[in-house]
C-alpha cells in the first residue's frame, strides 16, 4: 500500500473508531478487557529474561563529568550487565560521527556487552499536529536510525509528544511514527515509544496508536513508573494512569522494557511498584529479551541503586521460576 494512502487510512481509523483515547479515564477506565493473557502456554519463562542497564541511571554522573559517555559500557559490565541502552543526550552531536561510533562499538566489544537501543530526546515530538513540525521531527530522527544501525542496536526509543485533543494527537502519532518506521525498516531498526508523559502515559491511548499503525518495526517500551499524565505546577503528579494496567496494555507491542526504581524498603523491594506483579505481566505477555534497569532515586548513590534494582529483578525472577 502507498504510504500516504496507508497513513490516511490509519488517521481516519483513529478519528472514527470507537476506541476510548486520551485522558478521559473516568469514561473508559476499567471497561476494556485485558490486552494480555494470564499464565498459559504462551507465557515466557524467567530464564528468557536478561537484564540491561539504561544509561540514564548514571545521568548525574555523566552530566557532572564524573563519568564519560565512552566509559558507560565498561561501567555497566563492571556491575554485571550484559546489555546497555544509550541516551542520545550524552552524545547529541555524534550521530553522524563514524569515528566516534566506531569507538563506541570498540568499547562495547571490549566490555563484552550488547548495544541494544538509543533513547532519543530533543529531536521533536513525533505526534505534533502541525504537519511541518511533524515532518521536521521525522527528519531529525533519521540520523539516529542510521546511528543505531551502525552500533548494532535493535531500536531507537522516541517520544509521541504533541498538543491537541487526544484524537488529534493520536492521528498525528500514527502519521509521524508511521513515516519514521517506514524509513527505519530498511535499516532493520525498530521505532519504539515509551510511556513518557502526556497522552503517551495513557496505556489505552498508546496501545490504540500501535494498533492503528500496525507495523512490525513500530512498538512500545513499557516503563514501570512513567504513568503520570498531567502534573501540578510543582511537578507533582496530578493525574496518574494505573501502572499495572498500563504495562499490561503495552506489553503486546513491547520490544524493550524499562524497570524503573526510586527507592527500596528494608527487604529490597520498591515500595511504590510491585515488582512481582510487574514481572509476571511481562512474562505472561510472552516477552523474551532484556529488561532495562533505570534507577532514578536520590537516597542511594547511583551505582548502589542500580545494583539494588538488578538484585530485585533477579530475586523476583527466581521467585517466579
Amino acid at each position: 500500500m502507498n504510504i500516504n494512502r496507508r497513513i490516511f487510512l490509519h488517521k481516519s481509523a483513529v478519528m472514527t473508531s470507537g476506541i476510548c483515547l486520551g485522558s478521559l479515564l473516568s469514561a473508559c477506565g476499567g471497561k476494556e478487557k485485558s490486552t494480555t493473557m494470564s499464565t498459559n502456554e504462551n507465557s515466557s519463562k524467567p530464564s528468557d529474561i536478561k537484564i540491561s542497564l539504561a544509561e540514564w541511571s548514571l545521568n548525574k554522573q555523566i552530566f557532572g563529568n564524573e563519568i564519560d559517555h565512552l566509559q558507560f559500557a565498561a561501567e555497566a559490565a563492571g556491575m554485571g550487565f550484559t546489555g546497555i541502552e544509550y541516551v542520545n543526550q550524552f552524545f547529541p552531536d555524534k550521530a553522524k560521527d563514524k569515528v566516534f561510533l566506531d569507538e563506541m562499538n570498540q568499547r562495547a566489544s571490549d566490555a563484552g556487552v550488547e548495544q541494544l537501543l538509543i533513547m532519543i530526546d530533543s529531536e521533536g515530538g513525533l505526534a505534533q499536529t502541525n504537519s511541518n513540525d511533524l515532518k521536521q521531527a521525522v527528519e531529525n530522527h533519521k540520523k539516529w536510525v542510521e546511528a543505531a544501525q551502525a552500533l548494532g542496536c535493535h531500536s531507537i526509543r522516541v517520544n509521541a509528544y504533541g498538543r491537541g485533543t487526544a484524537d488529534e494527537v493520536a492521528s498525528a502519532a500514527v502519521d509521524g511514527l508511521g513515516m519514521l518506521a517506514t524509513f527505519a525498516k530498511d535499516y532493520n531498526i525498530n521505532v519504539i515509544v515509551e510511556n513518557h508523559g502526556g497522552y503517551s502515559s495513557n496505556g489505552q491511548w498508546l496501545a490504540g496508536v500501535m494498533r492503528e499503525i500496525d507495523m512490525e518495526n513500530c512498538g512500545t517500551l513499557p516503563d514501570f513508573g512513567n504513568f503520570c499524565i498531567t502534573r501540578n505546577e510543582d511537578r507533582s503528579c496530578k493525574e496518574e494512569y494505573d501502572k499495572y494496567r498500563g504495562v499490561e496494555e503495552l506489553m503486546p507491542y513491547a520490544k524493550a522494557v524499562s524497570a524503573k526504581t526510586h527507592d527500596f524498603d528494608d527487604n529490597g523491594n520498591e515500595p511504590d511498584i510491585d515488582y512481582h506483579r510487574m514481572m509476571k505481566i511481562v512474562l505472561d505477555a510472552g516477552y523474551k529479551g532484556y529488561v532495562g534497569v533505570e534507577y532514578e532515586g536520590s537516597r542511594m548513590e547511583a551505582k548502589e541503586g542500580i545494583i539494588a534494582t538488578k538484585e530485585l529483578i533477579e530475586k523476583v525472577l527466581s521467585d517466579l521460576g
